[in-house]
């Protein structure tokens, strides 16, 4: 019925009747809203499937950012975790590295202090016969013999 209703709107060419623009509708008496009625009704159930759909949609979404929220907060606190353990073992890389250097620097000072002693006891001698040559220079008028510099008359 509705189908007749919308092609009666529209006067054929050459109709009986008062002269007019062809193609032209007519008086609308019962306005677009009954016509267009029965399209919505039909679509009434589609509607509220889509609206279904929707709502599900959103159910869905939002149990995904509670669950991603929820894995983020893990992930969160356990990357806190990570790093108090990351800070810890890098500190005692440090200290580690910093007792090899200390050991290794004392070791370099001992064997420094040891060819310095050995130096210095060489050393020695020299300084010692200098002393006498020094101390005995105003009883003795000449330069010493080498036989008086010898280790052996000392």
């Amino acid at each position: 019925m509705a189908r007749l209703s919308i092609l009666d709107r529209f006067r054929p060419v050459g109709a009986p009747g008062p002269a007019g623009p062809a193609g032209v509708p007519a008086a609308d008496n019962q306005g677009p809203a009954v016509e267009l009625a029965p399209v919505f009704a039909a679509l009434a159930q589609d509607a509220a499937l889509c609206v279904q759909v929707v709502d599900q949609a959103r159910l869905i979404a939002e149990e995904d950012v509670a669950r991603a929220r929820t894995q983020a907060a893990a992930i969160l606190s356990q990357a806190r975790l990570d790093a108090g353990a990351a800070r810890a073992d890098a500190a005692a890389r440090v200290e580690r590295e910093t007792s090899e250097r200390d050991a290794e620097q004392l070791e370099q000072a001992r064997h420094e202090a040891a060819a310095l002693e050995e130096s210095g006891l060489a050393l020695i001698p020299a300084a010692v016969y200098q002393l006498i040559d020094t101390l005995l220079a105003p009883l003795n008028p000449g330069p010493p013999s080498p036989e008086q510099r010898s280790p052996a008359s000392i």
